[in-house]
């Protein structure tokens, strides 16, 4: 009988190794990388299954895990991803931030309805995930880090070795860039009747 509970555990976590490589490829951008630290998930997850204990859905405590193993691979290869304090802060045209000289929209933000309601749409994640994939590879992994992986400015800049500037100006062109992505490729259809 405890054999079959296991298999089906087993089966179980099977099942959600496509969400997780998805995830993980997303936060990580290597597919390597991604491959290691599902794999390292579900090692985890097999050697430990009592640690689950039924109090989450087994998708939220894998993500759980997983979070855990893709900050351990970034620690891991963090001088091939080290370096990105030397970014060209002025490589982006002035004109993309969407900002008059006075600081001021240089046009109005779309209106995008009620947020909480877009939320509860799966397709509206899909689209999230694709604008995020789309973002340059620097700001798309310190984004995740920072929104999705939930670390925190100082853990992201010591881990990366970068200046606190430098985070906040990647940060804020990342979310720009979403936002814009958002407005074309969401908001603005959503908006269409």
């Amino acid at each position: 009988m405890v054999h079959s509970t296991h298999s089906d555990f087993e089966q179980q976590l099977l099942e959600h190794r496509i969400y997780l490589l998805r995830f993980a490829r997303l936060q990580l951008r290597n597919e390597a990388w991604a491959q290691d630290a599902v794999s390292e998930t579900v090692l985890a997850a097999l050697t430990k299954p009592q640690a689950f204990g039924n109090c989450s859905q087994l998708k939220t405590w894998l993500i759980g895990i997983l979070k855990h193993k893709v900050i351990d691979v970034l620690r891991h290869h963090r001088r091939e991803i080290s370096g990105l304090d030397t970014l060209d802060d002025d490589a982006e045209p002035p004109e993309y931030l969407g900002f008059k000289a006075d600081g001021h929209f240089s046009q109005q933000p779309a209106d995008w309805g009620d947020p909480e309601q877009q939320f509860t749409s799966r397709q509206f994640f899909e689209v999230l995930e694709a604008c995020t994939t789309k973002l340059p590879a620097v700001q798309g992994r310190l984004f995740l880090m920072r929104e999705w992986l939930e670390l925190s400015s100082d853990e992201i800049c010591k881990e990366l070795d970068l200046t606190p500037t430098n985070l906040y100006v990647q940060l804020h062109r990342a979310r720009l860039r979403l936002r814009e992505c958002l407005n074309l490729n969401w908001f603005a259809k959503s908006a269409v009747p």
